[in-house]
């Protein structure tokens, strides 16, 4: 309760989260003993507020609003920033999915609208606790007030980070707004980027070193190290983002995973499909990989919802709906299929679907292992003796049109068999693992025109995965972006990578036939949500280009 009393009480510090239908924080009579002047006068007090801070930015991945989610809608917001991409094709779908999906996106689109919300929800809460902590006096530690501010700067760069990618020059904000403020202006996104990545390099100093000495899913100066090198090659700095990454992988607190480890290491599977066992994630199990771990765990206070992660279901085909199929923990647990992934990509070897595909996988990347992409679908219903046992073969129409059944991640698979209908996830999320700090490094040297270096880079991870080594000469902006696919699929946010590295219009026109002939430039920014526009009444708020 504590939590998001402290979460609404910054929420309703700034008028352009009010003024897009939250007036329940104005209202907000907060008891006296949770206020933010009562609760931020001890390093527990912080300790709460932070906490809360975590909750609000894992909402990224919330839906439908249970039990005090962010994000509201039918599908998972997260969807929308694949769809429109080089990935996945979107069918048949949820309706909240279609405009971006078919690029007829509106200022009136709820998630353009939540995006928005919700990074400047996290933004106003970390001024918060930045706010309050430069009024207190009372820590148990010398070194508590800089460790909290810099949790909490990581966080607002972190919110930024989503604003700038999607909406390009948006309000910079870094002080709790007290009065409400109509004239707000749009700060260019290259100045929004410089408060980002000086948050972020205070992080680097004041967070704490040693992963061992944090709990899960807390933050260290590495986590801020990955995000910056990421920031400075959005800025084009490309030496910077160079030894950024550099100080992550030399760290010799992280190393790629390269033996069987953790829950089922005795179970058939391969390292990479270890990375995504349940339980797997923290450095606990022996993961040595992941940087930066959301917690969503099954049944743990503080842990995930039925509203959280809904990734699973985003990725995985709706079986159940085929006769002689019931619902599995060992088949994902249930799949809405609101995303599919694209032939181009992902291949039809060993499918029986229509105009063979070979796909970007070497045929030892173990990547492309069964225990990672599963194609073999067999019936399960052992009620049903006639197709017991016998397998399902894929088909254009089960792929692209009823989505029942297509090659599958089974890095997304979770299922309960207590409750095999489960909406979220429950399982804690690799946000930043070492392989991406590999792939970072990469796209620094092709910056700088080293392309020797950056194969160097990305062999250390195809050399993890069983795959051939890249060449020198064979080594451009587009092999990275597939090693991205084939490393990170479904856990990058892939319209940032694309936007990022300035081939979103290229990939979409090469790759995604339904917008190959509609997408133009504008489109590599969302629109500012009308709300905003017409809260801000004192100054005119420009819409992006392209945007009515």
């Amino acid at each position: 309760m504590k939590i998001k009393n402290i979460i609404k009480t910054g929420l309703a510090s700034i008028l352009m989260i009010t003024a897009t239908g939250c007036d329940g924080f104005l209202d907000e009579d907060l008891k006296s003993e949770l206020s933010p002047t009562n609760t931020f006068t001890s390093t527990y007090g912080f300790e709460v507020g932070v906490t809360g801070l975590y909750a609000l930015t894992r909402a990224e991945y919330n839906t439908y609003g249970e039990e005090g989610a962010f994000m509201h809608n039918g599908a998972c917001p997260y969807e929308a920033l694949q769809a429109a991409t080089d990935i996945v094709d979107v069918i048949n779908s949820d309706a909240s999915l279609t405009a971006f999906a078919n690029l007829t996106l509106t200022s009136e689109e709820r998630f353009v609208g939540t995006y928005w919300n919700w990074a400047y929800s996290v933004i106003s809460s970390a001024n918060l606790i930045l706010d309050y902590s430069e009024k207190n006096n009372n820590w148990d530690y010398p070194t508590d007030k800089t460790r909290f501010q810099a949790e909490a700067r990581f966080f607002r760069a972190y919110a930024y980070r989503t604003l700038v990618y999607l909406y390009g020059d948006v309000p910079y904000v870094e002080k709790i707004l007290y009065d409400f403020q109509l004239d707000f202006t749009r700060t260019p996104k290259a100045e929004v980027l410089g408060h980002i990545v000086d948050d972020l390099k205070f992080a680097t100093e004041y967070l704490p070193e040693n992963p061992d000495n944090v709990k899960d899913g807390k933050l260290t100066k590495w986590a801020a190290y990955h995000l910056l090198s990421e920031m400075y090659l959005l800025q084009g700095e490309y030496k910077l983002a160079e030894e950024a990454a550099l100080e992550v992988i030399n760290s010799k607190h992280y190393e790629l995973m390269k033996a069987r480890y953790g829950a089922g290491k005795d179970k058939a599977g391969d390292v990479f499909s270890d990375l995504f066992v349940e339980n797997n994630q923290n450095r606990g199990s022996g993961n040595k990989e992941s940087i930066w771990v959301m917690q969503f765990e099954y049944n743990t206070i503080g842990g995930g919802t039925n509203s959280d992660e809904w990734t699973r279901r985003a990725w995985n085909p709706k079986y159940q709906d085929i006769s002689g199929f019931v619902l599995a923990d060992t088949l994902g647990g249930r799949g809405l299929a609101q995303i599919v992934p694209m032939k181009w990509w992902v291949g039809t070897k060993g499918t029986n679907a229509t105009g063979d595909v070979a796909g970007i996988f070497d045929d030892t990347d173990i990547r492309n292992s069964n225990h990672n992409i599963k194609r073999n679908w067999y019936y399960n219903n052992s009620g049903d003796a006639s197709l017991y046992g016998k397998k399902c073969n894929i088909t254009e129409q089960t792929w692209f049109s009823t989505k029942t059944l297509f090659p599958a991640l089974t890095k997304f698979f979770y299922g309960r068999s207590e409750n095999l209908s489960l909406t979220g996830s429950y399982r804690d999320r690799m946000k930043f693992r070492l392989s991406e700090t590999y792939l970072l490094l990469a796209e620094a040297y092709l910056g700088q025109n080293e392309t020797s270096k950056a194969a160097d880079a990305v062999n250390e991870v195809r050399k993890r995965a069983g795959a051939t080594p890249v060449a020198a000469e064979d080594m451009s902006m587009d092999y990275l972006l597939d090693e991205r696919i084939r490393e990170l699929v479904g856990e990058e946010t892939r319209r940032f990578t694309l936007v990022r590295t300035n081939k979103l219009i290229d990939r979409a026109k090469k790759y995604n036939s339904a917008i190959k002939d509609v997408i133009q430039d504008y489109h590599a920014l969302w629109p500012i949500p009308q709300t905003i526009i017409d809260a801000n009444r004192d100054v005119v708020f420009p819409q992006n280009p392209g945007y009515k």
